[in-house]
Order: C-alpha cells, then structure tokens, then sequence
C-alpha cells in the first residue's frame, strides 16, 4: 500500500471511502500488525480443530511440516539432519510459523489496500494447509477442518481489526472539535483493544486445542504403568564398556538415543486400543494385540541400530537392550508361503517400510519390540510396539508405531524411501568412528588415548586398525563383543610426536572383511569412506 494525497486511493478506497481521503499515519504498520494477530488466531483455531477431531496431525503448521519433509530431494534432507541433527524439525516448525507470520503481514498490508485481497492471502495459506493435511497417508475427511477454519478465522479478524484503524479522516480538517490526529490515536487506541482481544481468545483456544489433546498424555500414562518383562539384567555385559572418558557408552539411554523419523507429529497409539494385522501371503493371518504379544514367548537382546543417513563418522547410531517377540515365531504362526520375499510394514501414521523377508527368518533376533532398557519404548521411538532388525538400516526394517505387516514381494509394491530413490535392501555398512580425542583437539605430546567404536550388525567386529600420520595400520585392542548384532569399542595408544596429524581408522567385520576405503554419501544405501580426524600435538 503507498499513501496518496487527495484524490488518491487512499487505504478503504475499495470500501467507497471516497476523494479527499488520506490514511491514518503509520497505517501500515498498523495493518501489518493487524495480518500478524490475524494469523496468529487463525493457527489457533487450528490447534483448538485439531483437538476437537482429536488428530494433532491435521493442524496446518504440522501438516506443511510433513508434506514438507516428503517432498524435498533426499540431498535437502541430508543436509539438514548433517547440519541439525536431531534438532531438525524443531528448526522446520519454528521456519514454518515464521514464515505464516510473515505472510499474516503482508495480507494484512494487502487487506490495507483492498479487502479482499487480505482474504486471498489467508485463503491460500489455508488451502495450502489443507492439501498438506489431506496428502498424509492416514488422513480422514475431517483432515482439512483445521485448515479451512484457519483461513476463515484469520480473514474475520484481519477484517474486524483493520476497521479500526482504515477509515479515513478529511485530510487538513477537524470533525466535532477532535483533529484528524486524535481521531487517528482512538483508532490505534480501538486496534490494540481489539488486538488484545484476539490474542486473550487466541491463546484460549491454543489451550484448549492442547488440553483436548491431552490423549498423548493419557497415552504417556498408559505407557508409565505398560508392563513390560523385566530382563535377567539391563546391565552392560562384563568386557563390553572400556569406559574411557569421553568414548561413547556401550548402552545409549533411552533419553539420548538418536531419532529420525518422517512424524513431525509423534504419533500417539493407546496400547488399550493398538492392534497389528499380520496378512498377505499367508495361510494364517494373525490378529494382534499387546496381550497377544505379552502371551508369547519374549526375547531380550542387545541390538545396535543405524540410521542410512549416517555420515562417516556421525553420531546416528545407538546401542540398547530389546524386549519383544521374534518375528520369526510370528511368521512361523502366520505360515508364510512359497514365493514371498518381502514384509511390508506400515506405522500409524501410514508410513510404509520394506524388509527382506529372509532378514526376518534367519535366526537374528529381528523382533517386535515393546520394550527399551528395561522400561517401555519411549513414544518418540514407537511406543506401544516397533520393530527392530539387526544388520538393516532403519529406513527398511525399523518402523516405529507398528501396525500393520503384510507378508509379500519386493516386486509388488514400493515403499516410503525406496519410491525417493534410496536403495530396496539397506544392508548396514561396516563403519567404524573416532570418539577420542575429538577432531581438531590439541593433545600434548606422548602417549595419547585414541579410541572409538565400530559396527558392523548381526556380522560383528574381527578387528580394528588406526593409523597417524599416514604411517602403517595399527591394530587396536577391542572391547568384548557380547553379541555381533552391537557395536563393538576400541582403543589404541599412540605414541604422537609435536606437529598436526591426520588420524584414520578403519574395520573389520567377523567375516574378516575390510570397511569400504571409498567416500561415498548417505544416498542411496549408507555412507562409506574412512572416519578421519585432524589433531595438533605439542
């Protein structure tokens, strides 16, 4: 919006505010201000919806969110979990919500100008939203509610908030003894009152939005009290930690264990209701529920998982100790035909995963997991019921929310990653990675501490090799290997003379196999190449 002079299209000319009209000072702003309440109670609206109809999934911000995540190049993705980690899709949300604010700016600006126009900017956000929410594979008809009452919402009140301040006074004159300025502060005084008002209702129905999705606390709950099997021990077997400082520990707690996922909102299963449909290429199809899986025999194993967007020498790894039922027992129960090759699982989301059957039936303890370190799984890593294959990278064998697995082949169907060009199998990759002293520490000269872990799932670690300088391998003294489906520390003492060196590191799996010298991404089957560090001595 430009400010015009009598005889321009002053803001409300749209309206018939008429010739001789000039705005309010500062009206811009102020209209700005207004599109960004205006926004920010139309998400709330969403929150309040999405309680109602019980599914957080369907609130604009976390649909786009997801949406978002499904479509972007596998290259974008890396990036971002490269460079934030686990803290990717805090930063995604707080992107998103920005990025409305702003766009509740500028309807409020272009609302300024012509009224309508403010409602075509809210009305495309909300049918962005609303495409978002409907796109997600487990969304129902009432998925869009949330976003079209966003879009109403924000355009009434952009429309109610501007009236206070869009009406023009006759430029130069006074009306009833109150200048033009004066009647210009009782419509900033009537904006921010009306303001104030949005926001107080806004936040209301923000809280109502959340206290109606109290159900993922009551899930919490339910989780608090899950039975689960307790162990023999959940202690770290004799041997297996050289608790050397710094190097990372055998077990990863549950509260740090790494988490990539596509669920930008953590799907939120009561395990009263869960229920997991084994079918397809079967003669016996099975009908499960948490009690069903509790009545057969349970497993306790240590398994390390790896996720495939793991760069050399990156930290998307962790090791803990399982509770749950063998899927082998369960395929035995179900009869699996002659001719399937394929498991496809599905979560409660409706993400969809592949695993080779014969991944599941060759005696590792490929597993639905129900339990974590001795307590149940968290609900960020698939609480009531996951599953968890040893020697796979997650994206084809670990789905979290597990609810529905359908015995099958590869060549009938494709799954979430494998439709964005990633590999069909995801074999895990032997790796092996430096923990001590970290890249780029200054260590005296001496003696120094180098030391790590390495993995190589449901194959085992034969043997770990270091080397500075660029001088010969060196072989390090490993750590026991209670079970070839962990990862397995090492450490190895060199004697560093002054200057800057290069420190490399390389594996062995129990097949006496050499970890892959060449450097190659995440994309489309595992990260290769060797781990190295640089280090100043002296």
């Amino acid at each position: 919006m430009t400010d015009s002079g009598p005889g321009g299209p002053g803001p409300g000319s749209g309206n018939g505010s008429g010739i001789g009209s000039e705005p309010r000072p500062g009206f811009r702003a102020w209209a700005a201000g207004a599109g960004v309440v205006a926004a920010g109670a139309g998400l709330a609206i969403a929150q309040l919806a999405a309680g109602l109809i019980a599914e957080p999934r369907s609130a604009p911000v976390v649909a786009v969110g997801a949406g978002f995540i499904d479509v972007i190049p596998a290259s974008v993705r890396e990036f971002g979990i490269r460079t934030l980690g686990t803290a990717d899709k805090p930063v995604l949300v707080t992107g998103i919500v920005v990025l409305v604010v702003a766009l509740g700016a500028l309807a409020g600006l272009a609302g300024g100008w012509r009224r309508p126009l403010g409602w075509v900017v809210f009305g495309v956000l909300g049918l962005v939203g609303a495409l978002a929410a409907a796109s997600r594979p487990d969304a129902g008809a009432a998925a869009v509610v949330p976003s079209v009452l966003a879009a109403l919402t924000a355009g009434g009140v952009l429309a109610w908030a501007l009236r206070a301040v869009e009406r023009p006074q006759p430029a130069g004159q006074t009306t009833g003894g109150t200048t033009a300025q004066t009647a210009a502060a009782q419509g900033r005084r009537d904006l921010l009152l009306r303001g104030g008002l949005v926001v107080a209702a806004s936040l209301a129905a923000a809280g109502a939005g959340s206290l109606l999705l109290r159900r993922r606390g009551a899930v919490a709950d339910a989780r608090a009290s899950f039975p689960v099997p307790r162990p023999p021990t959940t202690a770290v077997p004799p041997g297996a930690d050289l608790h050397i400082r710094d190097l990372t520990p055998w077990r990863t707690p549950n509260d740090v264990f790494y988490r990539i996922d596509t669920a930008l909102s953590v799907p939120v299963v009561d395990p009263a209701t869960w229920r997991l449909r084994i079918h397809g290429l079967v003669d016996h199809p099975l009908d499960l529920t948490v009690a069903d899986l509790r009545s057969r025999r349970i497993v306790h194993r240590w398994v390390t998982l790896t996720c495939v967007s793991n760069e050399v020498g990156g930290d998307l790894a962790g090791n803990a100790l399982w509770t749950g039922v063998l899927l082998s027992d369960l395929l035995r129960e179900a009869r699996v035909r002659p001719g399937a090759d394929a498991v496809k699982s599905t979560s409660a989301d409706g993400w969809t995963c592949g695993t080779p059957l014969s991944a599941l039936t060759d005696g590792r303890p490929a597993m639905l997991a129900f339990g974590m370190n001795g307590a149940p799984l968290p609900l960020e890593h698939g609480f009531p019921v996951r599953m968890v294959v040893p020697g796979l990278y997650g994206y084809v064998s670990a789905t979290k929310w597990v609810v529905d697995i359908e015995v099958t082949r590869f060549d009938r169907f494709q799954a979430y990653w494998t439709t964005r060009g990633w590999s069909e199998r995801g074999p895990i990759k032997t790796a092996s990675r430096i923990d001590v002293p970290a890249s780029g520490a200054n260590v005296p000269a001496g003696a120094v501490t180098v030391a790590g872990v390495a993995w190589a799932q449901h194959r085992g670690i034969s043997r770990v090799e270091v080397r500075a300088g660029g001088g010969p391998w060196q072989v390090a003294r490993l750590a026991g290997q209670p079970t070839r489906d962990s990862w397995r520390q090492w450490t190895w003492t060199w004697q560093a003379p002054t200057g800057t060196h290069r420190v490399q590191v390389r594996a062995f799996d129990g097949t006496g196999q050499v970890q892959a010298a060449a450097v190659a991404p995440p994309a489309p089957n595992g990260a290769s190449g060797y781990h190295t560090i640089e280090v100043t001595v002296g």
